[in-house]
């Protein structure tokens, strides 16, 4: 319960305070919440198979952003970052759909 009352409190105020990204986070932004999607995504899907633990899902988001956004700042600095961007976008997309895919079997049993 807490969690929802913390996500809608969280909608809340970034509708009402309208946050800007400052210019050089811009890159980093689409990676990060591509990677913390996979995240919650495998965290739903350990949830619904009963074995879910929290420590594992916080390190899980937390390193999965933080790796991401690593391999976007490399790309960056060795002058290919929109290929690594696209290439992490692709990997992470996979793991996703892999996801869903699980948990649509899981809820539907098909």
């Amino acid at each position: 319960m807490y969690a929802v009352l913390a996500l809608i409190a969280g909608i809340a105020l970034g509708l009402f305070t309208g946050p800007t990204v400052p210019d050089w986070l811009a890159p980093y932004l689409p990676i990060a919440v591509v990677a913390a999607l996979d995240a919650v995504f495998g965290g739903l899907r350990a949830k619904l198979s009963d074995i879910f633990d929290a420590k594992v899902f916080v390190v899980s988001f937390v390193a999965n952003v933080v790796v991401a956004a690593f391999i976007v700042f490399l790309g960056d600095q060795l002058g290919v970052g929109s290929q690594l961007s696209t290439a992490v976008v692709v990997v992470l997309g996979i793991r996703i759909f892999g996801n869903a895919a699980a948990i649509r079997r899981h809820i539907f049993k098909a």
